[in-house]
């Protein structure tokens, strides 16, 4: 018998967020769809490991639009997408936003999310409490970016004409030409710098500075988080893994995992298969693609004449958005005894400047801002006790590690890791060195070893000013450069994070969808 049946409706190449996402999304519409992993689990970079016993979280720091169906949050989008596709995950609410410490500046404060019975921002009070008279002004900002939010959140569901959005969706209309700096700066002249400070704090998470960042994205992270707050799973980012792939098979998807897709088969400018590592060649007529556009046009698609000029142009004007460098420490001590004292943890050795922290991202280590993940005060459980699960992370881009060779790859990552230890051990007045039981650093080949990504990026393409989000919506068509394909993962339209991935795999399945309607009525 044959393993695979003679053709698919839909053949997923990656069995991660968004290409189960997007199975899920097919399955629910009758597709028979077929997900090839090339790892042993799914999930991709979303998933854990386990020491001496011990499960350690390897990726996730928060999860955005998950919500809550208690008050005074609601859920949001992601949690809706989820419980639609009846997948079950119990979520945990991370008690803060995030503390910001910025010494330099003299800022040390922690913000939450949430907004009071008069619709006044919660952290809007936190910020007046430091810096008077900048309550109004915070208000203002975030009422501004809830309606962006609320915006981009209808488009995303929706196909409406300019005028429209001109006509209903005034607060994207008038800020997506420009980014969260330029707004921010015009808006609100008179807002202290320091308030500025501590609200770009999140800009990591974007993986590009506030003078570039599109204010539509800056506004939907914001207000998505400081809306809804941000959540964990219990059993980890492995746990949501889990939950996806088991629904993915209960509505009939078949998954299949150790299987490395070399070559998508392209005839007369149509997918029609793919062939996999092992040589066997699967036949469908869609398929959604979690490899980087650089990687399947330059070594996927063939024959390689099928690849248009423009697809390799396109793949070659993308720049790549952030890789990860990460320290994951477990502690033989308690947070407290260590002085942590807050879940998420943003700290900058100088002052806060994210164009300055967005160029050191392109050199080895000395980094100045980092972010600091205690999972003990978001599932404490997940914790032996006694113990510390400790993150410290920074976002560089790829091309820090184009010098990297096999020979100084360790002494490399050894050197940066430890320099980070420091610089965290000196904020805490801790030697967090002396309380080690277990560590792990992931670096960008740490990402690329293991779920086989471009150059190691874990947020796709960047979404700066010459890229956003608004300017992908309108070409999102002309992007499709062979028809059947579609991508779906973390380098599609909405990039940035696993709740976003989840929407791609959703999106790319909704793309399909309609494709193949179209292609029906003719």
């Amino acid at each position: 018998m044959s393993y695979y049946k003679d053709k698919y409706d839909v053949i997923v190449i990656g069995g991660a967020l968004a290409g189960m996402s997007a199975a899920m999304k097919l399955a629910t519409e009758g597709k028979d769809v077929l997900v090839l992993e090339r790892h042993n689990l799914p999930g991709g970079i979303a998933t854990s490991f386990v020491r001496d016993g011990i499960e350690i979280e390897a990726t996730l720091h928060e999860m955005m639009s998950i919500g809550s169906d208690e008050k005074p949050l609601k859920p949001l989008f992601i949690r809706k997408y989820l419980d639609d596709m009846k997948v079950a995950i119990n979520w945990l609410r991370v008690p803060e936003a995030y503390q910001l410490v910025s010494p330099e500046d003299g800022i040390d404060i922690e913000l939450h999310a949430g907004r009071r019975d008069d619709g006044t921002w919660i952290c809007a009070d936190e910020i007046e409490a430091q810096y008077p008279g900048s309550k109004d002004d915070v208000n203002a900002l975030f009422e501004i970016m809830k309606q962006v939010y609320e915006s981009v959140l209808y488009l995303n569901e929706h196909t409406i004409s300019k005028l429209e959005t001109l006509k209903n969706h005034e607060a994207l209309a008038k800020t997506a030409g420009y980014s969260a700096k330029e707004v921010i700066d015009r808006m609100f002249p008179h807002m202290r710098r320091e308030v500025k400070q501590i609200l770009s704090a999140y800009w990591i998470y974007v993986g590009q500075p506030m003078s570039s960042m599109p204010f539509t994205i800056y506004s939907f992270l914001m207000a998505d988080y400081m809306l809804g707050g941000s959540f964990v799973a219990r059993g980890f980012s492995h746990e949501m893994s889990v939950a996806m792939a088991e629904r993915c098979m209960n509505l009939g998807v078949q998954m299949e995992f150790g299987q490395t897709v070399e070559k998508i088969l392209v005839k007369n400018g149509h997918v029609y298969g793919i062939r996999t590592a092992h040589g066997e060649e699967i036949h469908a007529d869609y398929i959604a693609s979690a490899p980087y556009p650089n990687v399947v046009y330059g070594k996927m698609i063939e024959p390689q004449s099928e690849v248009p000029a423009e697809a390799r142009k396109y793949a070659d004007a993308m720049p790549m958005s952030v890789s990860c460098f990460s320290v994951v420490l477990l502690l033989d001590a308690r947070p407290e005894d260590l002085n942590i004292h807050a879940y998420s943890v943003f700290s900058s050795e100088t002052s806060m400047d994210t164009d300055k922290f967005w160029a050191q991202g392109k050199q080895l280590g000395n980094w100045d801002y980092l972010t600091t993940i205690c999972l003990n005060y978001a599932n404490p459980e997940g914790v032996p006790d006694g113990m510390t699960s400790l993150s410290i992370t920074n976002l560089p881009l790829p091309e820090c590690f184009d010098g990297v060779t096999a020979d100084n790859y360790f002494e490399t990552k050894r050197r940066i890791a430890s320099g980070m230890i420091d610089q965290v051990s000196k904020r805490l007045g801790v030697n967090l060195k002396d309380y080690i039981y277990d560590i792990e650093v992931e670096t960008p080949v740490t990402i690329s070893h293991y779920t086989g990504d471009y150059r190691g990026g874990i947020y796709g393409y960047q979404h700066s000013m010459d890229n956003s989000v608004v300017a992908r919506l309108e070409d999102v068509e002309r992007d499709q450069y062979i028809k059947g394909l579609v991508g779906c993962a973390s380098h599609q339209l909405v990039g940035d994070g696993m709740a976003c991935n989840i929407n791609n795999g959703k999106i790319a399945a909704t793309m399909i969808l309609a494709e193949m309607e179209k292609e029906g009525a003719r």
